[in-house]
């Protein structure tokens, strides 16, 4: 349903009354900018086949009407193949929804309170994969904080949800131990997320939110879980109706992020990403980074959150979701899907593939054009020089009053709320050029 096209989104995510702090969106529905229903469905042919052409400049310009943001969204993150018909999607989507059933059922086994309406903030198991008979806090039956306590029953045993932890028999395999490790930590999460929606009131979206954060940390196993997925994954429960849905979204997402998340004993997976982003800086603003590397600051680590959640707390609820649409926007690459399915299936359907320059973002076009696909690196992410851009507009700011790193993140903690999502992507455009110009030079 179309609304007033000069009203701001935030009426799809209402915020609940008390929270009076939460900065209001700047993103506004426009006709003729934002990618409208009508004009979503005029891209796709009478068999479903989907000029993504047609509709990329276009959420690039206006971003996404929240009443289709879900399904775009599918297809920005390679769920989809832009040249598959109704047909192959609705077969594609069935699999993968009972693929998941299948291992949200896996977990089940393992843990009853999976899939249940419930879950834990309090350890459970040892790290020794003994059952923790009587942790001090395992649910609460507290409505403000969102955690369930399950009513007594007969497949749980014993009261306040305790019978899930109290029947676990000792674990020996060290991945199922990991994995239950993390329960907790994940409710913990939970209950912390986008608390500021009404959304969140409702008890079983939050278990929702921790059932398939569980199942996704059973699945991928180099990863598991890490703060911070917690809130990537909430705007998908919020876009989609279906769990699973919402689960291949999440995991999509993951594939661009896992290794932010992966940690070792040695380094911390975006450490990577905070590297490049330091060379990027040196590249375009050597003044600045000379001074932020003789404040200590040369590891870049206050820019750790922007990257981590993809600046989900820099931006209102709102206006963080038409960063992320825009940024994938310009990132599109028609070969997604293919990079994520089997090589079978890739080589049986390749014919399909398209190669016309316009199914590219802008973004990925200037990665193209300046040989940065070709290199023996991937090519760096726009979420890297969206950081880069915010760091040059406060670059006069920080070069005149951080006198240490607490004034650097000071400084930069003041944009939250006040960033424009539209004007950052423009600003990271200009950047990425810049540095490619820059960077090909000896």
């Amino acid at each position: 349903m179309w609304r007033d096209p000069g009203a701001p989104a935030d009426s799809f995510y209402e915020i609940r009354p008390e929270c009076t702090d939460v900065p209001k969106s700047k993103f506004r529905i426009k006709a003729g900018k934002t990618l409208s229903e009508r004009k979503w469905h005029a891209a796709f042919s009478p068999e479903g086949y989907l000029d993504i052409g047609k509709t990329l400049s276009r959420i690039h310009h206006g971003g996404i009407h929240p009443s289709i943001r879900g399904e775009v969204w599918e297809f920005l993150l390679g769920c989809y193949d832009p040249k598959s018909t109704y047909e192959e999607r609705d077969e594609l989507r069935q699999r993968r929804r009972e693929q998941y059933a299948t291992w949200k059922e896996e977990c089940r086994q393992l843990f009853p309170l999976v899939g249940s309406g419930r879950f834990i903030t309090a350890p459970v198991i040892t790290d020794d994969g003994l059952s923790i008979q009587d942790p001090l806090v395992l649910l609460e039956n507290n409505p403000d904080n969102g955690v369930i306590v399950p009513p007594q029953d007969n497949n749980m045993g014993g009261t306040n949800g305790m019978g899930a932890a109290n029947n676990l028999k000792k674990v020996t395999d060290k991945k199922v131990i990991q994995w239950m490790l993390t329960l907790h930590q994940i409710g913990l999460d939970v209950i912390r997320t986008d608390r500021t929606l009404v959304f969140y009131e409702k008890k079983e979206n939050l278990s929702k939110l921790w059932d398939i954060l569980a199942v996704y940390a059973r699945i991928d196993t180099d990863v598991g879980y890490g703060q911070g997925m917690s809130d990537l994954c909430s705007p998908m429960i919020i876009l989609f109706n279906d769990e699973a849905d919402a689960f291949w979204c999440f995991e999509r997402l993951m594939r661009r992020l896992r290794g932010n998340f992966r940690c070792t004993d040695s380094s911390v997976g975006v450490e990577t990403q905070l590297s490049n982003l330091a060379s990027i800086t040196q590249v375009i603003d050597p003044k600045l980074h000379q001074h932020l590397e003789h404040l200590g600051g040369g590891d870049y680590l206050f820019a750790f959150r922007m990257l981590m959640v993809l600046f989900r707390r820099e931006f209102s609820f709102c206006d963080s979701l038409y960063l992320w649409e825009m940024m994938w926007a310009l990132e599109y690459d028609p070969d997604l899907f293919w990079l994520y399915e089997e090589a079978e299936e890739n080589s049986e359907k390749s014919e399909r593939r398209l190669k016309s320059i316009r199914h590219y973002g802008k973004f990925e076009r200037e990665n193209m054009k300046n040989g940065a696909k070709n290199a023996e690196a991937p090519p760096l992410p726009i979420s890297i020089f969206l950081v880069a851009s915010v760091l040059k507009e406060k670059s006069a700011t920080l070069l005149q009053q951080a006198r240490g790193l607490d004034d650097v993140v000071k400084i930069l903690n003041d944009v939250n709320g006040n960033l424009d999502a539209k004007k950052a992507c423009i600003a990271a455009l200009k950047l990425h050029k810049k540095y490619l110009k820059k960077a090909k030079k000896p």
